[in-house]
């Protein structure tokens, strides 16, 4: 890759020129939401078990003015650990490397550069959606509009529960987004294994999702993947446990606006249940990463290749 916004490291630089299974990562799991040390230790051990695996975890970010394709520790650490990281989105990806800064990538800005650097597979937790009360505030996440606009299939834990899952479901489909459920036919619910919202498709492989991303490509369609791998059984709050906390948390938000809401219920849900969702959060990553790596390991057997057709 000789884009000169690009900088990849040389771990990651050495799977694109070999041809090495690679899963893209965000960063904002190291920069907000837990932490400091938490935030650290959860991005590392993400991507142990991507490498343990047998693949290349490659954490994108952007700092002091490149955008970084896989991060060594110390970068981490300075991203983990400075107060003057800003958070941004795609919308932001311009201003940042205009006046070399450092932030950290949301979702929607990960895909785009791992789509600019030819990943085209990325991990993550909950996606962002639709709003609830969206008639009043317009809040829908860029997530949704990346997804309708960037080929990078994201395996993720559904959309974060705090959200209106229906209203987010009916988003993808009028962005035209497949939504596929991985040993699943219902969509998850982050916290919860299932949210009772059918899928319309089910596929049961890393195998299988490797093949729909190759005829994916194949037709040259523009918009990217959502596959949808439910949080184990094992770790979740059941659904009945943790929607009267998110209803008591949205209640106490109802004065926040904007940008500030979602880390805003997430940190209250944490109190809420005495950390019990941040564990839950820890184990969906923690499974995502396992499945995202089997994908690309399935993808590179199939094609050869990490980057698109």
């Amino acid at each position: 890759m000789t884009n000169e916004l690009l900088h990849i490291n040389d771990e990651v630089a050495y799977a694109l020129n070999a041809k090495l299974p690679i899963v893209a990562l965000e960063s904002t799991i190291i920069s907000n939401g837990m932490p400091y040390h938490d935030t650290l230790a959860t991005a590392l051990l993400v991507e142990k078990i991507i490498r343990d695996k047998g693949a290349v975890p490659a954490t994108i970010a952007i700092y002091q003015g490149k955008i970084h394709i896989g991060l060594d520790t110390a970068i981490m650490e300075r991203l983990a650990n400075s107060d003057e990281i800003m958070r941004a989105s795609r919308r932001d990806i311009p201003y940042v490397l205009s006046q070399k800064l450092s932030a950290s990538t949301t979702i929607a800005a990960t895909m785009f550069c791992a789509h600019l650097a030819q990943l085209p597979l990325f991990v993550t937790g909950g996606i962002g959606g639709v709003h609830h009360h969206v008639n009043e505030s317009f809040d829908i996440s860029e997530d949704l509009i990346e997804l309708s606009s960037t080929p990078v299939t994201v395996v993720c834990s559904g959309a974060k529960s705090i959200l209106d899952l229906p209203k987010t479901l009916e988003m993808l489909e009028t962005q035209g987004i497949a939504v596929i459920g991985y040993q699943t036919n219902e969509f998850p619910a982050f916290f919860s294994h299932s949210s009772g919202i059918p899928l319309l498709h089910c596929l049961n492989t890393a195998d299988e999702i490797a093949s729909l991303m190759r005829y994916q490509h194949k037709l040259n369609i523009s918009n990217g993947l959502l596959i949808a791998n439910p949080i184990p059984k094992s770790a979740e709050i059941p659904d009945n446990q943790i929607m009267p906390i998110i209803k008591q948390a949205q209640h106490e938000a109802q004065h926040i606006n904007g940008k500030s809401i979602t880390p805003f219920l997430l940190q209250r849900i944490a109190e809420l249940t005495a950390g019990q969702s941040l564990k839950a959060n820890l184990e969906l990553i923690k499974n995502n990463a396992l499945l995202g790596a089997e994908i690309a390991i399935a993808y590179q057997q199939q094609t050869g290749n990490t980057r698109f057709l």
